[in-house]
């Protein structure tokens, strides 16, 4: 059977028909998918964890307990699961256990755009990328029998070009999922350090092991053609290059880049003139093929910034480019920013009024970093609010207490945000956090978390109280607001601010696109009694314009939040 499938969908349906047995992920664009397709199975055990350290030890567990598993994530993601993922190489599994990452060249929706390969080479583990929807299928199905053969977890590297693109996938039969015998063996399993330093010479054989299967495996394919250019690639290069360069030249395709073959990269160098790599980020492979004492062309032609496109392979071989559709006239730029509505805006408008120094964190509240809000003041990574507030207030004192904060989402919290929050009680600064509670996952998609009372299929589920969660952790000052109630939001803003403890505000209203949020009616402008102050387009948000001078509010777009109208001194937005 065949199917148009996005690449996230096809790596979903390779680890079912693969056998799955156990899904555990935290959702992170462009990951998510992947999940959320394995969810719709009922015959398996999905789940979405608090973050992705929690989730690969779930599947850790699962595959040790023989059945196969995986867990899904960004790139971001496998730095906070890369604790487990290091011993997990000395360890190896049981059942087979596939942990897909997927990186985002171009930063698309991330803070960095770190090349996971490096992972693989860092934590001994192999690692296999596919260059399109059915390679996702295909890989990610083999990818269980490969991590049983050679008792190592596989990592299944995306990125946001093949997770999100879509291309045939020709589906093959469904491996049974089985659960293997489990038998107590603490010199493989108890990585304290008599048994892990036994283990670390078994690493070392399997990767030579695997280096020689490299060789001569599925995973890696050369496509002899005109012996002038030869290009080693990998991931979605090879597409442009196929595209560009179509029979003009010889193409290894590298789809295993960890570890990296190296009697097949000497095979084929010999037989070209002229030896190109061409692969986004960071030249592992090129770096790889120079130790053999190979001489190649990469980086000094190819950026190390961002994505690649046919434009970039053929501006690099002085190939004509093939003229492209384009606008016929100049687009204006549409910056990101929050939905008309955001229970966000009140709280950020606050904030940015009273001049208050904000330590921001990961989700779409990060958007009140632009203007007019021009709110935050860092952003660094999962969490990181709660912590780095607590070392500025350490570092300034008491003058930066009173006019500082971090602001952070509900799931962000439950992912990484609770130890900070439980240092600041702790190592007692007079911080004041502020949980931005939208009752959803927001930025990836709205995705259930412990707070939310639901579980990834929608069903009910333990549901976390944030006030008694807080109290519990050490601070005694929780409070609650609405964001939509600017007034209420200054007084607990101030009020927490000047306390001599630490302190938490909620602000606590779901997310204006959820189903369940009943829209109110649209507001409008009262153009004679508009006196063109604009203060109401100090909040940035999408339904208020100007048009001659004038407010103006667009009824597609408003939800009827109110938060405008109680900036208007005029009583214009009725």
């Amino acid at each position: 059977m065949k199917k148009l499938m996005i690449g996230n969908q096809a790596v979903a349906a390779g680890l079912y028909d693969g056998g799955l047995g156990v899904v555990s992920s935290y959702p992170g664009t462009p990951s998510t998918e992947i999940t959320e397709f394995l969810a719709k199975y009922e015959d398996i055990h999905s789940e979405w964890a608090p973050n992705e350290k929690v989730a690969c030890e779930v599947a850790y567990g699962a595959s040790l307990a023989g059945a196969r598993s995986s867990c899904a994530m960004k790139h971001v993601g496998l730095n906070v699961a890369a604790d487990p993922l290091f011993t997990l190489s000395y360890t190896g599994v049981n059942g087979g256990m596939v942990i897909c990452v997927a990186d985002d060249p171009a930063m698309h929706s991330s803070q960095n755009e770190q090349d996971s390969r490096h992972y693989a080479i860092a934590s001994k583990v192999p690692m296999l990328e596919p260059s399109d929807s059915q390679e996702a299928y295909t890989f990610a199905k083999t990818a269980f029998e490969l991590s049983e053969k050679f008792d190592t977890p596989v990592l299944l590297r995306m990125c946001t070009r093949i997770a999100h693109s879509q291309s045939i996938v020709e589906l093959g039969e469904k491996t049974p999922a089985v659960l293997k015998d489990y038998e107590k063996n603490p010199q493989k399993f108890i990585m304290m350090p008599g048994n892990a330093i036994k283990r670390h010479p078994i690493v070392e054989e399997r990767t030579k092991a695997l280096a020689k299967f490299a060789d001569d495996c599925m995973y890696n394919t050369v496509e002899y053609a005109d012996s002038e250019i030869g290009i080693i690639t990998s991931g979605c290069s090879y597409l442009y290059v196929k595209e560009v360069m179509g029979d003009s030249a010889s193409i290894l395709k590298i789809g295993m880049p960890h570890p990296l073959p190296v009697n097949l990269i000497k095979e084929f160098a010999s037989k070209v003139k002229k030896l190109y790599v061409i692969e986004e980020l960071d030249p592992i492979i090129e770096n790889h093929v120079k130790s053999l004492g190979i001489e190649v062309v990469g980086k000094e032609l190819f950026s190390i910034l961002g994505e690649f496109s046919q434009q970039t392979i053929a501006k690099a071989f002085g190939i004509d480019d093939k003229a492209g559709i384009s606008a016929d006239s100049i687009i204006p730029p549409r910056p990101p920013m929050m939905c008309a509505g955001c229970p966000h805006r009140g709280m950020f408008y606050t904030l940015s009024k009273n001049k208050i120094t904000v330590h921001g964190d990961i989700g779409c509240y990060t958007l009140g970093a632009v203007a007019p809000l021009n709110a935050l003041d860092s952003t660094l990574c999962m969490g990181a609010s709660i912590s780095g507030l607590h070392g500025f207030n350490a570092a300034r004192g008491i003058d930066a207490e009173r006019k500082s904060v971090a602001v952070i989402g509900d799931s962000t919290f439950m992912h990484s945000g609770m130890t900070g929050l439980v240092n600041v009680a702790y190592n007692a600064t007079n911080s004041t956090v502020i949980i931005l509670d939208n009752s959803i996952t927001g930025m990836t998609g709205h995705q259930q978390n412990p707070t939310t009372g639901y579980n990834i299929k929608g069903d009910p589920a333990a549901k976390v109280d944030l006030e008694a969660l807080c109290k519990a952790l050490g601070i005694n000052r929780v409070r609650v607001v609405d964001p939509y109630d600017l007034k209420a939001c200054e007084i607990a803003l101030k009020e927490e601010l000047a306390a001599q403890e630490p302190s938490v505000i909620i602000s606590r209203r779901p997310c204006v696109l959820l189903k369940s949020v009943k829209i109110q009616p649209s507001l409008n402008v009262d153009a004679d009694k508009c006196k063109s102050c604009k203060r109401c387009m100090g909040l940035g948000c999408p339904a208020i314009s100007l048009k001659d001078g004038k407010a103006k509010i667009d009824n597609t777009l408003c939800v009827g939040c109110g938060v405008c109208k109680q900036l208007c001194a005029f009583d214009a937005i009725v």
